[in-house]
């Protein structure tokens, strides 16, 4: 049956990371949007998946420094996803996150001291921690959710904002 169906192992284990009804050991939160605020903020969510943030949005991009979330929540917002990642992290496992966001317009990648687990994917109302970069949730994370439908002003622009780091 192997030499037949050489790509059931990982059709299988696609199938069993995103579940039947969605995405396996997703969170998913309430927030309105357009509740623009200075200075810094609180957030329930450690990184954030949504809330009052700063007027202007973090450039999407990959960035090796911290992100304010103030400005990151913002990009939420705007319909982008935010791949936040442990400090310590091998560089193996970073070079995975920078090829599943490679080409994706609508992404942020830095990395997050004091993460729940090694790897955070989040976007406005919806969070999912993982183990390793190579967790095929996350690509089914991204499909989903990047410019998706639980993004209150999805489309808007993820360039011409705050592109520096803390």
């Amino acid at each position: 049956m192997r030499a037949a169906f050489p790509l059931l192992p990982a059709l299988l284990l696609t199938l069993t990371a995103c579940g039947s009804k969605g995405i396996e050991g997703l969170q998913t939160y309430t927030y309105a949007a357009g509740d623009h605020r200075s200075g810094s903020l609180v957030y329930a969510e450690n990184p954030p998946a949504g809330g009052a943030h700063n007027p202007i949005w973090q450039n999407c991009g990959v960035y090796s420094q911290p992100l304010y979330n103030e400005y990151a929540v913002h990009s939420l917002e705007h319909g982008a996803v935010w791949i936040t990642y442990r400090p310590d992290l091998d560089s193996a496992q970073v070079d995975t996150l920078k090829k599943l966001v490679d080409g994706r317009p609508y992404t942020l990648l830095s990395p997050y001291d004091g993460l729940p687990s090694p790897v955070v994917i989040s976007a406005w109302g919806a969070q999912l921690k993982v183990e390793k970069a190579d967790d095929a949730r996350l690509k089914a994370f991204l499909d989903k959710y990047e410019q998706g439908p639980t993004a209150p002003e999805r489309g808007a622009a993820c360039s011409g904002g705050y592109s520096s780091t803390r």
